[in-house]
């Protein structure tokens, strides 16, 4: 087969791929590029230029609130989400009888789709039906309204985001203990290291590229959260979970300000890009490959 001949049939192969993108993935991202400089309610267009832009930057306390509250979000959620599932993942990685259906067990939760999730979630925070409530009551504590107090809410739906942690990132982290050579640690421990030492010293450093990618995609993640803030407090109370997201959203489909939310979702877009180049670009300085070898 010819070089030409092979290029013509690469092409086509690929041809429905990229149809499908140009259509449904860069034919929208232009489109709201566009709609970003408009004023557009669905019955009138005009162009308006950088006065969307303007509006959220200077004249919306809603718009910093949401980015606020998504930023502490991101702040404590990830971390502890990185944590959780890295400490799953290194308790199932270990050589016992049964492992897989732990492992079964702990990915569970995560197949169970958002929406019930967030149902089960606001049940389990109910002040008085609520089964965290109720087992407080117990140990002789009086548990707070949790998605009613605007000091507790947010608070609840970090709780929450951990439900997920023994689900693709656990996955990710195992997958990357199992590609740890036992001669590291067999030669470590022939020179007295114990298990937290070689933890340390081994696991985390050669785990480096693994914990880049699930912090990467952990942060874009949860600056998009939406569905438990958008089921279980609908943004409130006063405002106290009103998610970046949740906000474009009511701002496209309740307000009908489609131009307003198109250009909240480049400035997402902008903000996300630029904190995943720096990141990229600081990796050299902690992600190392197998070798010795930096990013």
């Amino acid at each position: 087969m010819s070089e030409r001949t092979s290029s013509r049939w690469g092409l086509a192969l690929i041809s429905p791929w990229l149809l499908g993108f140009l259509i449904f993935t860069a034919g929208p991202m232009l489109a709201s590029l566009y709609l970003s400089f408009c004023k557009y309610d669905l019955h009138s267009l005009q162009f308006v230029g950088t006065k969307n832009y303007e509006v959220l930057l200077t004249r919306d306390p809603l718009f910093w609130k949401s980015l606020g509250n998504t930023a502490l979000y991101v702040l404590f959620s990830v971390p502890l989400g990185l944590t959780g599932s890295l400490l799953i993942a290194v308790l199932l990685n270990q050589k016992v009888k049964g492992i897989p259906v732990f492992r079964t067990l702990f990915y569970l939760p995560s197949l169970v789709p958002a929406v019930a999730s967030a149902l089960v979630w606001q049940w389990v925070f109910h002040p008085d039906a609520g089964i965290l409530n109720f087992a407080l009551s117990k140990v002789g504590v009086h548990g707070p309204k949790w998605l009613q107090d605007p000091k507790t809410a947010l608070m609840s739906l970090i709780i929450m985001s951990l439900w997920g942690i023994g689900g693709s990132r656990m996955l990710i982290f195992l997958a990357g203990l199992q590609g740890v050579s036992d001669e590291l640690y067999e030669a470590a421990q022939l020179d007295g290291a114990d298990g937290l030492t070689c933890f340390r010293h081994i696991t985390l450093p050669m785990l480096s590229p693994t914990i880049f990618f699930n912090l990467i995609l952990g942060i874009i993640g949860s600056f998009q959260v939406f569905t438990s803030a958008y089921i279980m407090t609908g943004g409130g109370p006063d405002n106290a979970t009103l998610m970046y997201v949740l906000y474009l959203y009511n701002n496209a489909f309740r307000f009908f300000k489609l131009g307003k939310a198109s250009a909240m979702a480049w400035i997402l877009f902008i903000m996300l890009l630029g904190f995943t180049g720096i990141q990229f670009k600081n990796a050299s300085k902690w992600v190392y490959y197998e070798g010795g070898e930096k990013e």
